[in-house]
């Protein structure tokens, strides 16, 4: 039986059937802050966890933010209260096409994308002059968005609507399931609860020098990266040629394809968590950096 949060996530998403904004579901989210909660300073979660205790400020009850791992699935949660959150819908994505060269800043007119909004949460959370109510709202939008983009159907797209046109079957489940939903919801489950599972497990595997390196680069160099896995796994997979003629029927994902292709889901789930702590030691540190800042003297 799914859990209350998990059928509201899921009406939420059945509202943008049609659009690349689909949740990633509750176990991509809450591994990619479970990890963050392990990898981030304990300074960096005590400062977190203040400001999650000022959750009632959001004045949202029916999405509470009282941990990480709710904060991080508040921006899909908070979706069926109209208009309230209506100015959110294309942060969650960037449709950058896979069968051109990368180019974000045409898929971020008006900092309205995925990336853009990572750093600007990311300077919100880190300016201390910024009232409480504004800070946490940043943490929770920033938490949800570092997890939206290391999905790759919300950094790749290919005039599709992230996956969204392209039908699919996902093993024996058919019906209105398409490419990015079976990456946002059944593939991203079955990887995040393969055993062993568990944020522990998903990095356990990583050395101390992998997750520095994980860590570094820019939010566009980490976009760069999840749009090559949309063309390369998420696309090529499915369809074979991702810049080729649209595929007749609904092709199928497989028993094959999905254990192949659960390690690479856990790995983008781990650099979700670790890019996610680097973030919010940055902007919760002494120095409250930001991307696209400088330290503050």
């Amino acid at each position: 039986m799914p859990s209350p949060r998990r059928l509201r996530l899921i009406a939420a998403a059945s509202l943008f059937l049609a659009a690349p904004a689909a949740a990633y579901w509750e176990y991509g989210h809450e591994s990619v802050a479970g990890i963050a909660l392990k990898e981030m300073r304990p300074s960096t979660r005590s400062a977190v966890n203040r400001l999650l205790a000022q959750g009632a400020l959001l004045e949202t009850p029916t999405c509470p933010v009282n941990t990480l791992e709710e904060a991080s699935v508040w921006a899909d949660c908070v979706k069926p209260l109209g208009d309230r959150f209506a100015y959110a819908y294309s942060w969650h994505y960037q449709n950058v096409d896979v069968c051109k060269p990368f180019d974000l800043k045409a898929a971020c007119k008006d900092g309205n994308c995925v990336s853009a909004q990572i750093e600007r949460n990311a300077r919100l959370l880190a300016d201390t002059s910024v009232p409480t109510r504004e800070r946490l709202m940043a943490l929770a939008f920033l938490t949800h968005f570092v997890g939206d983009l290391h999905q790759p159907m919300h950094a790749g797209d290919h005039a599709d609507l992230g996956g969204n046109r392209v039908a699919a079957n996902y093993g024996i489940i058919g019906g209105r399931t398409n490419l990015h939903s079976i990456w946002d919801g059944w593939l991203a489950e079955r990887a995040a609860t393969t055993p062993p599972a568990g944020p522990i497990a998903l990095t356990a595997s990583i050395s101390a020098e992998g997750k520095a390196r994980i860590a570094g680069g820019t939010v566009e160099d980490w976009s760069r990266e999840m749009w090559g896995k949309a063309r390369n796994l998420a696309y090529q997979t499915l369809v074979g040629d991702p810049c080729g003629a649209v595929p007749a029927g609904r092709p199928t994902l497989d028993e094959a394809d999905v254990r192949a292709l659960i390690p690479d889901v856990r790995e983008n789930i781990a650099a979700g968590g670790i890019r996610l702590a680097r973030l919010l030691d940055d902007a919760l540190g002494p120095a409250h950096k930001a991307p696209g800042q400088k330290k503050r003297r």
